[in-house]
């Protein structure tokens, strides 16, 4: 679907990126198709009172695919959503869960309104009425559909829909499973805020990783030293920039809405987030360069690009212009095709967002796996840890009569806490995946990129889950 000027719409161009992964298999039209398609489309409208007098409020929920339940999705807060992108969206969240084997279907909400407008009291009302309009039409619950934060909403609205599903299903012994993102104290997992950012960390450091793949780009081995550019300061952009710093990665340029600052030398990121706080605008920290618009940074020379912020940021337009040698996508769809085509052919390596912003929904499977079990990873087996890791300390110290400093030795010893656990899994799931998708490109010299290998990879697993469901042969 194009609109009056001819520009692809979001969800077009996330069917043009599958229909081009999916001529190189050999499954029947019928199940890409269904593949491919969403399974439903529920849009609505609904009336709520705020501090501006009763207002009608516009509101989706589109579920891509049901070859795994529940399906997950985030929901997003903006008086720009449209059902194009929440479609767009709902179908990248399902090749994304299969990427990287988080075992969901996929899905996405949204309400067309911008909460930086209204009071706190009034986000709270159009949560809670946009929830018990999910709840009505059964498009909420632990093994049906399962939200989570997007653009604009986080932990807390996460936790006004736990609430609200538990009203409705007072005594549910799983009703906190029903959303994840929530609070730690209402149910969430530690790390889950860092996740999506820390995720791109981990997803950056095992693409730099190959020695060979580097080569070609003519850098280094690791991400130590590489210039990064980042846009888009939210939680995601923040902590994908806060982490590539303290894996020694030099931040040169950070951009938002009200433009971008540059200094070749690198920039301390939480410096300039405090900055943001202090002054309202990132522009004007001391040492930089005040670039007007946020998408002039997109144009600076760097090692690695992370646009971090809404999608189709890199176009056919500005493509051309762009110096990077890595794009590592943290925002959903940053890139359209047509853009795509021509970084290829200026050599820049793209990292597909439907893998390398998977961090967020791997750790909200982690949430989700934790409010079924009703424990805390780590609650059983931390102690037990410590006390047979410190026996085999003392063995060792036994035999060659040393001993270990103090805290050394309480460094070999700790048992995994919750965090520990959640960023081990999350790391060996990134490292996993990259590595699956990097194989696939790599067997076929038919396939052009790793976007197609990532698409590929995701049409095989979904493909698979139908067979084995017995709806196609």
């Amino acid at each position: 679907m194009n609109d009056s000027k001819g520009k692809i719409s979001f969800f077009e161009n996330v069917n043009r990126n599958f229909d081009r992964a999916a001529q190189f298999t050999s499954h029947p039209k019928g199940l890409l198709e269904q593949i491919k398609g969403c399974n439903s489309v529920y849009s609505f409208q609904f009336p709520v009172r705020t501090s501006k007098g009763l207002e009608v409020m516009r509101g989706w929920r589109v579920e891509h695919s049901y070859h795994k339940l529940p399906v997950k999705g985030g929901i997003r807060y903006s008086e720009n959503a449209s059902e194009d992108e929440v479609k767009a969206l709902a179908a990248l969240m399902t090749y994304k869960c299969a990427v990287v084997d988080v075992p969901f279907g996929g899905a996405k909400g949204a309400i067309k309104f911008n909460p930086k407008n209204y009071s706190v009291t009034d986000i709270e009302v159009v949560t809670r009425r946009y929830t018990s309009e999910l709840i009505r039409k059964n498009y909420l619950g632990p093994g049906v559909d399962v939200p989570a934060p997007d653009y604009g909403s986080g932990p807390r609205e996460m936790a006004w829909i736990a609430d609200t599903y538990a009203t409705f299903y007072p005594g549910k012994i799983d009703a906190l499973a029903c959303v994840t993102g929530k609070p730690v104290a209402e149910g969430g997992v530690r790390g889950r805020t860092e996740a999506t950012g820390k995720g791109i960390f981990f997803g950056l450091q095992e693409a730099c990783d190959n020695a060979n793949d580097m080569k070609k780009l003519g850098l280094n081995r690791g991400i130590s030293g590489k210039r990064v550019v980042v846009q888009g300061l939210g939680n995601v952009g923040y902590h994908a920039a806060k982490f590539c710093q303290e894996g020694g990665a030099v931040i040169v340029a950070l951009a938002e809405y009200e433009g971008a600052v540059y200094n070749p030398k690198g920039l301390d990121v939480d410096a300039v987030v405090k900055h943001r706080k202090e002054t309202g605008s990132i522009l004007k920290f001391p040492g930089a360069k005040d670039l007007p618009h946020s998408i002039d940074a997109l144009e600076l020379e760097c090692d690695i690009l992370i646009p971090a912020a809404l999608e189709e940021q890199i176009t056919e337009e500005n493509a051309p212009r762009i110096r990077a040698k890595i794009i590592g996508e943290g925002a959903n769809g940053p890139t359209t095709v047509a853009a795509e085509e021509i970084l290829l052919k200026k050599g820049v390596m793209v990292i597909p967002d439907m893998y390398l912003n998977a961090g967020g929904v791997t750790v909200s499977y982690f949430e989700w796996l934790k409010n079924l079990s009703h424990v805390r990873f780590g609650r059983m087996d931390k102690r037990f840890e410590h006390s047979a890791f410190d026996k085999i300390v003392q063995a060792v110290e036994k035999s060659t009569g040393k001993s270990f400093p103090e805290e050394e030795r309480k460094l070999i010893t700790k048992g995994a806490d919750e965090i520990d656990l959640v960023n081990s899994g999350l790391e060996e799931t990134m490292t996993s995946a990259y590595n699956q998708i990097r194989e696939i490109l790599k067997s076929n010299g038919k396939i052009p990129d790793l976007r197609t290998a990532a698409f590929l990879n995701a049409i095989d697993k979904i493909a698979t889950a139908y067979v084995e469901l017995g709806i196609f042969p």
